[in-house]
């Protein structure tokens, strides 16, 4: 964890804590890494859900792992069952919503 993904209005004397929204970023991208072998090259997932509970907090320099299980896919919409846990404990589960998309798709939809 660097930095970057903390907040540091609660880290008392440690310097700061992992930040709830860094969490869920790097669940996502966990997700999103976990589609990506399995899809065309010229297309994505975006997200357009989250359900997530923070857990128990992350000091600066801990290592994270997160995990990303897709449990269902309806036609372009995905399902996943997230995870990240530091060295000592969960700190943070709940589940992700993606869609496939092919990219580019978005900047024609706004012209």
């Amino acid at each position: 964890m660097t930095e970057a993904m903390v907040t540091t209005h609660v880290g008392g004397r440690r310097g700061g804590v992992l930040g709830t929204p860094s969490m869920i970023a790097l669940m996502e991208e966990a997700a999103e890494a976990a589609t990506r072998p399995y899809l065309p090259s010229d297309h994505t997932t975006v997200g357009f859900g989250v359900a997530v509970r923070h857990l128990a907090p992350t000091f600066i320099g801990m290592p994270i792992t997160v995990t990303a299980e897709l449990l269902e896919a309806d036609d372009r919409k995905l399902l996943f069952k997230v995870e990240a846990r530091n060295e000592r404990r969960k700190i943070g589960e709940g589940t992700l919503r993606r869609t496939i998309i092919r990219l580019g798709s978005l900047d024609e939809r706004e012209a």
